[in-house]
């Protein structure tokens, strides 16, 4: 055997880089074109491979460190029946070589021409050139320093791994000797969430453990079962189900007006006379004429069903979580049931009395925040319905519209609001979803439709 030291190769500039994975240690046997390190500038990163196979036996550089071309990296004892008969980034060890080896050849010792670096690569493999291992070697390329302690990726697959919470100590790598590519990390993340459900108590990845304590005072509080549910179901239904919101606005300056006058002639009921209760009967009106919107969708069998009841859910925010209870037969309530029923309901969810049965069988969900405020929002569609409505605040703006027999549009304000839908794409297309939100907002503009 004979020793050779293995320098950092050119890197095209004089700047000094950072070692940020050395992945070899003293006493660690190594495969030709294996990786020892990896380094990374402000454009690449750039890996630094045995040109031979043997034995490291001395280290010169640590993680972190900054390295620059010709530098001294590593101390390798050859084995003499697989060292090439080239010199490639590499530069004799101050021991001397045995007497009964071959002088090497001009054109043996020759180096070959600089690699340069450029903009545009990803990742520069050094030194070449670069043989792919077979099957075989391919399980014993990997260095002792990998165990399953270490997992052979770089830098920019760490972080796409970190960011999705996978252990990559649980993948094995498609790349050379094994190394983990992104390739890897998005093929598991899919395998995961096709086998596994997506709920917190069956989760397939873990995310990385922070002590807040280090940066300052903390409270921890715990989740109410309405919350732990809550956030089960949304992450599911996030997950699972493929969200698109169409958005849209809706002038209700007429009823707006009409609901006040209405609610003054009731202020002596125990219920009140809310803009709910008109959008309710306008939804329900409208999913008589869409009833894609208030149908399931069956993934196991690839069919819809629709149901001939329409069932309106009405999300409640409560000290507690978020609930939903149902409007039942919607469709076929006056208004002043419906006010009686929200009203009933409300009070119920927000005093945690709501039974069972008054949160099951929905068809299509509301969740309104006008009474709060902002302008739109995506909604997570309340599985197994496909569809659910966002409301924000309404707002006064001027509209350039006609009024009455005035021959000229002229601008007016008038009360508009905001409409978020939200709606499952394997079942609805953006145009369907652009027809409901008209109607919808056709309806509101004038509830006389709905007598019709």
């Amino acid at each position: 055997m004979t020793k050779q030291s293995i320098n950092i190769p050119d890197l095209g500039h004089e700047k000094p880089v950072d070692v940020i994975e050395l992945s070899v240690k003293v006493g660690d046997s190594v495969e030709k074109d294996q990786v020892l390190l990896v380094m990374e500038s402000d454009k690449a990163t750039i890996e630094l491979n045995a040109p031979f196979e043997g034995k490291i036996c001395q280290v010169f550089i640590k993680k972190g460190d900054q390295v620059k071309t010709g530098q001294a990296a590593f101390e390798l004892e050859v084995v003499l029946a697989s060292q090439e008969k080239t010199s490639i980034h590499t530069a004799p060890s101050t021991t001397a070589p045995s007497t009964t080896e071959p002088k090497p050849t001009q054109a043996e010792s020759r180096s070959p021409e600089p690699i340069q670096t450029t903009n545009t690569p990803e990742k520069i493999h050094l030194p070449a050139p670069f043989s792919v291992p077979t099957p075989s070697q391919t399980t014993s390329a990997i260095p002792q320093a990998l165990s399953a302690s270490f997992a052979y990726a770089g830098p920019a697959v760490r972080k796409l791994a970190n960011d999705l919470g996978v252990d990559l100590n649980q993948l094995t790598g498609s790349g050379p000797h094994q190394r983990i590519l992104k390739e890897d990390v998005h093929l598991y993340v899919k395998e995961k969430m096709q086998t596994q459900g997506a709920s917190p108590t069956n989760a397939v990845f873990s995310w990385p453990n922070i002590d807040f304590t280090q940066w300052g005072e903390i409270e921890k509080r715990s989740l109410s079962s309405i919350q732990k549910t809550s956030a089960e179901r949304l992450l599911r239904n996030w997950q699972h189900i493929p969200h698109v919101t169409q958005f849209d606005t809706a002038d209700i300056t007429d009823l707006e007006q009409f609901r006040k006058k209405e609610a003054e002639k009731l202020t002596k009921q125990p219920f009140k006379l809310t803009f709910l209760t008109f959008l309710v009967k306008a939804v329900s009106y409208t999913l008589k004429a869409f009833p894609k919107f208030n149908a399931s969708f069956s993934s196991e069998k690839n069919e819809l069903i629709l149901k001939k009841y329409i069932h309106i859910g009405i999300a409640v925010d409560t000290p507690y979580g978020l609930v939903v209870p149902v409007i039942k037969n919607a469709d076929q309530a006056s208004l002043l049931d419906i006010a009686k029923t929200l009203q009933t309901l409300s009070e119920k969810a927000r005093d945690k009395k709501l039974l069972p049965d008054e949160m099951q069988g929905g068809t299509f969900t509301i969740s309104s925040l006008g009474g709060i405020g902002g302008s739109a929002f995506t909604p997570i569609i309340n599985w197994p319905e496909v569809a659910i409505l966002g409301v924000s605040r309404a707002e006064l703006k001027p509209v350039f519209t006609s009024e009455g027999n005035a021959p000229e549009s002229q601008w007016a304000a008038r009360l508009m609001l905001p409409l978020s839908l939200s709606y499952d794409h394997r079942v609805i297309d953006g145009a369907d979803a652009a027809r409901f939100t008209t109607t919808l907002c056709a309806n509101l503009n004038d509830l006389r439709r709905c007598l019709l």
